[in-house]
């Protein structure tokens, strides 16, 4: 794991000293919101969050007044997950730890903040009418999504809980659409077994290394903060939509070739690595400037810890480690990036031999319960997403 010693919190003159500032020009960043603080326990003392105050200090101008790291700015607040240099954090449960032995269902009880009972109860399936058997058969030969998306669009009308408001009947209502979404991608019948069971047994029947391997795959993918279709999930609910209708705003997000479609292009990468001699392969890779997918992260500057914690699994499992361990340390030493998740969902894929796509398949039947996460909290908030543009185009004539 890459920098697991990086704290959560800083004191006052550890974050004043990381931003080159002042004491009292980090108390005004807090008053201002871009840092958030919290009292320690017992002591007079406040502690910064860490997170806060390094994207505050890639965001903010040079000397030059240039606007680089604006992508970092925070749009809204949340208490559902962060992003850290050890990985992401579920409400306060690293999400590394968690993979270690828990299952989506607990990471997605975490991320809704239920603490005092089950909404994955065996009895709580999703409401399947006549009208949704017809979709999905119809919708048999269509992608995995895109069936998804078709069975969800009358899920919602189907179930009379759909607009259910208590914190409870939230989360029931979200654990329906999970095992709805799972099925209707996997193109079975929804079920009370856990979600990893259901997946191994329908993508990598036979093969006793699946269940722990793609359990831990779909714990660590379960939220990633504010992505692309994590924040079209809250402009969306925002809206007052029931959570099915706002799966499907995440699920069409995904698809889109610049999100979920970069694991399919890490595995085509992984396949030509594997037919061959794998330094040549690289190299000619880099000298040709051909794309490296799975390398490279927008937030992780020196790797994802996730994918680290899903290679040394497989390698564990006996994955090939030509692919789990030797190209990653060559490509990185040839590139200067490091592997992310999509590498790593894209060496499991090989190695139990998935069927073609799984690595967005994964990626929606796990990301679904950070969507519902999300879901919820804005619709807790009972506002709408309305931004502002900045406009640069043409000034209005004068008359």
């Amino acid at each position: 794991m890459k920098n697991s010693d990086q704290p959560l919190y800083l004191s006052a003159r550890e974050a004043a000293g990381e931003l080159g500032v002042s004491t009292a020009t980090l108390y005004a960043y807090v008053s201002r919101g871009l840092v958030r603080s919290e009292p320690v326990a017992d002591t007079r003392a406040r502690r910064y969050r860490a997170d806060d105050v390094r994207a505050l200090k890639v965001r903010r101008p040079g000397p030059a007044g240039g606007r680089a790291g604006e992508a970092d700015a925070a749009v809204l607040d949340s208490a559902v997950s962060t992003i850290t240099d050890a990985g992401p954090i579920y409400r306060g449960v690293p999400a590394l730890a968690l993979a270690e032995e828990g299952s989506l269902e607990q990471a997605a009880t975490l991320l809704w903040g239920i603490d005092a009972t089950d909404p994955f109860s065996s009895d709580n399936l999703p409401v399947v009418d006549e009208a949704m058997r017809i979709v999905r058969q119809a919708a048999r030969t269509a992608g995995p999504l895109s069936r998804a998306i078709a069975v969800l669009a009358l899920a919602g009308e189907a179930d009379p809980r759909a607009f259910n408001r208590a914190p409870l009947g939230r989360a029931r209502t979200g654990a329906r659409v999970m095992r709805l979404v799972a099925a209707s991608i996997l193109d079975v019948e929804p079920s009370a077994r856990p979600l990893h069971e259901q997946v191994a047994q329908a993508l990598a029947p036979g093969d006793p290394r699946a269940r722990d391997l793609l359990r831990r795959a779909l714990v660590l993918l379960a939220d990633h903060e504010l992505n692309a279709s994590s924040f079209t999930v809250r402009c969306a609910v925002s809206t007052g939509i029931h959570l099915y209708d706002a799966t499907i705003a995440g699920l069409a997000a995904l698809k889109g070739p610049k999100h979920g479609g970069a694991g399919p292009l890490a595995s085509l990468m992984v396949s030509e690595l594997a037919a061959g001699d794998l330094g040549t392969g690289i190299r000619h890779r880099v000298s040709l400037g051909t794309s490296v997918p799975g390398f490279g992260h927008t937030i992780y500057r020196d790797g994802d810890p996730r994918a680290d914690a899903l290679l040394r699994a497989l390698a564990r499992a006996g994955a090939d480690r030509r692919l789990a361990v030797e190209a990653p340390a060559l490509l990185t030493e040839a590139t200067g990036l490091h592997p992310n998740i999509d590498f790593a969902l894209a060496v499991m894929v090989r190695t139990l031999k998935l069927p073609a796509g799984s690595e967005t398949v994964l990626f929606a039947i796990a990301r679904t319960a950070g969507w519902i996460a999300h879901a919820i909290e804005q619709l807790e908030t009972e506002t709408l997403i309305r931004p502002r543009a900045r406009y640069v185009g043409r000034a209005p004539g004068r008359g």
